[in-house]
């Protein structure tokens, strides 16, 4: 036995001694190394790619050969002719051991390969999806063993793959037969392996072997907008991504409307749930059709949401949620056929729903907390996924707390005069001269500011349309710092603000940002109501981070992430201008993107982090705003551009905030008091 080549697999580092002749693919599942395989070894797939390499390796205490692999073979140049094979590789189940070898697994023939995630913080997500590919040879019916065909694929399928009994959908019985005989014996099955509710069963089946691949995908259903990410379940990579409104805004922006809409109508719990599942629906088409792949190849589906939101998507009446203790109808995860949610996907499909955390804190803060992983940090980390219901989260190694807060939609563009959703033509970011008090601003697709060369050509297909989240945002923080904004809210006059753009508008001022009306455009501004609208929004988002910071014991947190969908386009030093977060160095505010989307990315792809985030949830403490009573004394002091008492040294460190006060006496404006210095 000691004179049997010695093969030695990296990166896994797993070794051992073979006969001459065995081929590598057999080598690597006899040690347990991670070589994927679709065809069984049969020369079809070429997904066991693998790279021998050659000399000494002093490391090993081994040198390999020229010819420590059996020569080249007429499978693998069949392969190369027709679809290439990188210089090097070889195909696992051609190439045989001969002599000693080391030999390199690329990451994508890997089985459980890495999917590496663009941004550096953040984790890669291991594959390991629900539903795969098996390609099988099956025992033709014979008179003298009677046996249906499915038993027979049942059994090819344990000898061959070690796959458990499966069971088979109905519709698979009634295509099997046909597809057994046009693929003479040789057929591909999409297995779905099984969970808590679902015994392992076989969803699919082609005649010989399919090229093709599955997908799944990714939804992150928010109280305004909906989200997809379509994902190749064998590669990983999202295929393409889509959003669009969420159409039960019809029955309100907000979520209480909604439950309240519920409430008031006898039919409306149902309306509200058929409305968001056509939404959803057209929404998978329209992805389908981006990707240009029959929606029928959709076999596994992934949804994250707030309560309120899971609850309508289900077909529950969201009634209790409208009102204390807030009771959910379930908190764990749930995992259903597509079909009984009216989606039309794969006929088989099957949905996951992550587990909410607490009446208001939903699946969309798990999967905040299973992309973010705040229990894993060493430091103290705060997680803001900014949207209509703001989901927060503060932890450590030590414990991890969460909350909801309800910010209300003007973050994403709604409930402001010339509020509109992330689309081309709308300004997103701003800067306004602190001695001319004049604006510039940058629309979305265009770099261009707007006082560039060029910009009215760059801009000539969109225009400017009006203003989205992360422009509302700067085009506050910006009047706050030029001084046409006070610590209270109010704009200024003309007069008191030195601006020309400040204009009376009925019993209050307002500023005028863009005045498109000479070419027929619109006119945008932004009105006290806007400023009202974005204080009430930040201050509920601001004084949840602040009770979560109370129950914590600390006056400070170490970092702080952005989420939610326009979290990437949010301004650190605007966002702390508002006062939309504690204060905090600006190298420690980091953009975390639609965190939510990734989280129900990561438990697509990763059917073991489904069962990690349902422990984490577990451990995650919830705090209830509602019945918190040091909230509403923080929503007060927050309403104040930044806060009428939180000091913020590191903001006043870096910006030097005018210490003006616009009340005269007006009708609009509050008390006038100062922010504390």
């Amino acid at each position: 036995m000691s004179n049997d080549p010695l093969v030695i697999f990296t990166p896994s580092g797993k070794r051992g001694r073979f006969p001459v002749g065995t081929p590598v693919l057999t080598a690597a599942r006899q040690l347990g190394v991670d070589l994927d395989s679709v065809c069984g070894g049969r020369g079809i797939c070429s997904k066991c790619q693998i790279t021998p390499s050659y000399g000494e390796f002093s490391k090993h205490n081994v040198t390999v050969v020229d010819d420590a692999l059996s020569e080249w073979n007429s499978v693998e140049q069949r392969y190369d002719d027709i679809r290439g094979l990188k210089k090097g590789r070889r195909l696992g189940c051609q190439a045989t051991v001969q002599k000693d070898v080391v030999i390199d697994v690329p990451a994508e023939s890997q089985v459980h390969k890495q999917v590496v995630r663009k941004r550096a913080e953040a984790r890669d997500i291991v594959m390991n999806p629900s539903t795969r590919l098996y390609y099988v040879e099956v025992a033709e019916p014979d008179m003298h063993d009677p046996s249906g065909d499915l038993e027979r694929l049942v059994a090819a399928l344990r000898a061959e793959w070690a796959l458990p009994a499966l069971e088979a959908d109905l519709g698979v019985l009634q295509t099997m037969q046909s597809a057994l005989r046009k693929g003479e014996w040789k057929v591909t099955v999409a297995v779905h392996l099984g969970d808590d509710t679902f015994s392992p069963r076989i969803i699919q089946i082609w005649p010989g072997f399919y090229e093709g691949t599955l997908y799944g995908l990714a939804v992150d259903l928010g109280s305004t907008t909906i989200a997809g990410h379509l994902c190749d379940l064998r590669t990983g990579e999202v295929i393409a991504s889509s959003g669009i409104m969420n159409p039960q805004i019809r029955f309100g922006e907000d979520l209480m409307s909604r439950v309240s809409y519920g409430m008031m109508n006898d039919t409306g719990s149902q309306e509200m749930t058929a409305a968001v599942r056509e939404g959803m629906n057209a929404l998978f088409t329209q992805i389908a059709s981006e990707a240009q792949i029959d929606p029928a190849l959709i076999v596994d589906a992934v949804f994250v949401c707030n309560p309120v939101m899971h609850h309508l998507f289900l077909g529950i009446d969201a009634y209790e949620l409208g009102q204390a203790p807030f009771a959910l109808a379930t908190s764990d995860s749930l995992s259903l056929r597509a079909s009984e949610l009216d989606l039309h996907l794969h006929p088989a499909a099957r949905v996951y729903l992550l587990p909410c955390i607490a009446g208001h804190v939903g699946a969309d803060a798990a999967a905040v907390a299973l992309s973010e992983a705040p229990g894993k940090s060493d430091d103290l980390m705060l997680v803001v996924d900014v949207g209509t219901n703001a989901e927060i989260i503060l932890g450590n190694r030590e414990k991890v707390l969460a909350c909801s807060s309800p910010t209300g939609p003007a973050f994403e563009g709604a409930q402001i005069s010339s509020g509109q959703r992330a689309a081309p033509g709308a300004i997103e970011h701003v800067q306004i001269d602190p001695v001319t008090k004049l604006p510039r601003f940058q629309v979305i697709g265009s770099d261009l500011w707007s006082d560039e060369d060029g910009f009215d050509a760059a801009i000539a297909q969109t225009g400017v349309t009006g203003i989205c989240g992360s422009g509302i945002i700067e085009v506050v923080a910006e009047m706050r710092m030029a001084g046409i904004v006070d610590a209270p809210g109010l704009i200024g006059s003309a007069e008191q603000t030195g601006s020309p753009n400040c204009f009376t508008d009925g019993r209050t001022n307002s500023y005028l940002l863009y005045d498109g009306t000479a070419d027929g455009g619109p006119k945008i501004t932004v009105t006290n109501t806007d400023i009202r609208q974005i204080q009430m929004a930040k201050a509920a988002l601001y004084s949840g981070a602040r009770l979560l910071m109370d129950k914590f014991g600390v006056n400070e947190v170490d970092r702080v992430v952005l989420a939610g969908a326009f979290g990437a386009h949010i301004s650190p030093k605007h966002a702390m201008v508002l006062g939309m977060i504690p204060d905090a160095p600006l190298d420690k505010v980091t953009s975390a993107g639609n965190a939510a989307g990734t989280g129900a990315r990561i438990a697509l792809l990763n059917t073991d982090a489904r069962t990690e985030i349902e422990e984490t949830v577990r451990n995650i403490h919830k705090i209830e705003t509602a019945i918190e009573p040091r909230f509403q004394e923080h929503f007060v002091n927050a309403s104040a551009i930044p806060n009428a008492v939180e000091p913020f040294p590191i903001l006043n460190s870096i910006v030097t905030l005018p210490d003006v006060n616009h009340n005269t006496g007006g009708a609009r404006g509050g008390s006038g008091r100062r922010r504390r210095k």
